[in-house]
């Protein structure tokens, strides 16, 4: 725990059997009280590297679901384990567990309710690796996202991000979708919400074996991005309304 706060870490994974491992050893322990890993149908040795260390919560889904599929089973034993604060670390090794404690920490003294580790502040992205189409897609993304929705994130699409419990009282993550896409609908129910999102900056690593969607997956996401904004802007002002951002009941 950290200032009396039940810190609970979750591992989206998919095909994660070269990277797990490392992953794993480097969450810092000290803090985090339980791990839960979500196992989107791999066809690898996932599930099995994951029994080996000892991750005591597992859960296998016998078909894909996809990567929001994935977070939504992660959030959903999070809080049943009577999580305070939620942290969803991709096992692929790009971000480093070893942010887990300043994440946390943020948290549990009410300074956000929810911490983003952005790859853009600082030079993370470019010296990490991430490829140039990615990076000026981000940036380009990203500044219109924070002119329709009002908001001033580095970035929106980090895979490394953490919740107060209380977010989750707020918002209907169910209502999203099972795609990449849910990252960037769930980002915008919380603005819609009402909460603040803080930022880190955050190292990042490319290689071969961390998981990175292709150009035609890049392109339908930035599609994507683009309607969650419209829907975002016609919802807040009142023009039409999206089932993502009514009030959870």
């Amino acid at each position: 725990m950290i200032s009396g706060k039940k810190v609970v870490v979750v591992l989206p994974a998919y095909n994660a059997e070269l990277t797990l491992k490392q992953t794993y050893r480097e969450i810092p322990f000290d803090v985090v009280d339980e791990v839960v890993l979500v196992d989107d149908a791999s066809s690898d040795n996932t599930v099995e590297i994951a029994q080996k260390l000892g991750i005591k919560h597992i859960i296998k889904h016998t078909k894909n679901r996809g990567y929001g599929g994935n977070q939504k089973t992660c959030y959903k034993k999070a809080l049943e384990l009577n999580a305070d604060i939620i942290i969803m670390l991709h096992p692929d090794y790009q971000y480093t567990p070893k942010l887990i404690k300043p994440i946390s920490q943020i948290i549990a003294e009410e300074l956000y309710p929810a911490v983003y580790a952005s790859r853009i502040l600082g030079k993370g992205a470019i010296k990490g690796g991430m490829p140039i189409y990615k990076y000026i897609a981000n940036r380009c993304l990203t500044l219109f996202q924070n002119i329709l929705i009002n908001q001033k994130l580095s970035e929106y699409h980090t895979g490394y991000r953490a919740f107060s419990k209380e977010i989750f009282t707020k918002i209907n993550i169910e209502a999203n979708s099972d795609d990449f896409i849910f990252d960037n609908q769930m980002t915008a129910q919380i603005f819609m919400a009402g909460f603040e999102i803080g930022e880190i900056t955050c190292p990042t690593k490319y290689f071969d074996e961390a998981s990175s969607i292709n150009f035609k997956r890049s392109f339908i996401y930035g599609l994507g991005v683009v309607w969650v904004s419209f829907k975002y802007f016609l919802h807040k002002t009142g023009i039409f309304s999206f089932k993502i951002f009514e009030k959870k009941q």
